[in-house]
């Protein structure tokens, strides 16, 4: 120990080495204003917002600031740069938002969201299709790309029907024949895809008619795609899709979103559908 004589300012007495010691010298004016202004900002702040608690509430604060106020004013100023638009959209029919190029660009953008709250679950997000379901991104439509038809398939749902052909229809060795016929882009020239009636749903040419939904069997584009692509072509053959009498049959349904979203709703869908996947 020694005594509190330093030279540079009162010691509290504690002293090591006679050259270490623990001064008692005041903090700086500029600290010491901070500090100050630090607290009687928390104060006025606390005063100014929502803070204190209270017993069955909490202070309001004299601003009369909340939250769910600010959304609300930040939700109005959205809301009008939208009206320009939205005001249209209930008057016009799909095609003609799809001439309006403005207005298609900003129903593309608007329905993102929309698309990814009701579709993305199944077509996935920006439509590149799930396990099981369609993809949205490519060219391929089984009921056609036209705008109208889309709007149709969002409006109406869709669940198209294949019946089962095994058993009865064609032998194992038949199936076979098909499954690889139409795996190596080939069905056209199996002459089986004639003589059992294929044709009469996917066509002499083999690739789909949009009026019964059927799919293209030419261009390797795979409503159910799997890793063994062969053997998932031979089950859809073997079962059919939707065949009520077949309980191994293929289950593809879209449901209908009529009632659940609104006239304008489907028909921004319809626009952000047809503008992923190139629709005609």
């Amino acid at each position: 120990m020694s005594d509190n004589s330093n030279p540079h300012g009162q010691t509290t007495g504690h002293v090591w080495d006679d050259s270490l010691a623990e001064l008692t010298n005041p903090p700086p004016k500029w600290w010491m204003l901070g500090l100050h202004a630090s607290w009687i900002l928390v104060v006025l702040y606390t005063l100014y917002y929502p803070s204190w608690p209270l017993i069955h509430s909490h202070f309001k604060g004299f601003a009369g600031w909340t939250s769910i106020g600010e959304f609300k004013e930040d939700m109005k100023e959205v809301e009008s740069v939208r009206a320009k638009y939205e005001d249209k959209l209930p008057g016009m029919s799909a095609a003609a938002i799809l001439a309006d190029n403005e207005l298609k660009n900003y129903v593309v953008r608007s329905a993102k969201v929309l698309f990814g709250d009701n579709c993305a679950a199944c077509h996935g997000s920006g439509g590149a299709g799930n396990l099981g379901f369609p993809a949205l991104v490519d060219d391929d439509w089984l009921y056609g790309g036209t705008i109208e038809t889309i709007e149709q398939s969002v409006t109406m749902g869709r669940k198209g029907m294949m019946p089962k052909m095994g058993g009865a229809q064609l032998t194992d060795a038949e199936i076979d024949k098909l499954a690889n016929a139409i795996v190596g882009g080939t069905i056209t020239m199996e002459p089986l895809f004639a003589s059992k009636g294929c044709i009469g749903c996917h066509g002499p040419d083999g690739k789909g008619m949009a009026a019964l939904g059927s799919a293209n069997l030419t261009d390797k584009i795979w409503r159910f795609k799997a890793k063994d692509q062969l053997a998932s072509v031979k089950t859809t053959i073997t079962h059919g899709v939707n065949d009520p009498s077949d309980p191994k049959t293929r289950n593809a349904e879209m449901p209908s979103w009529k009632g659940r979203l609104t006239d304008t709703q489907i028909k921004k869908l319809a626009v952000y559908v047809h503008a992923l996947g190139g629709g005609k």
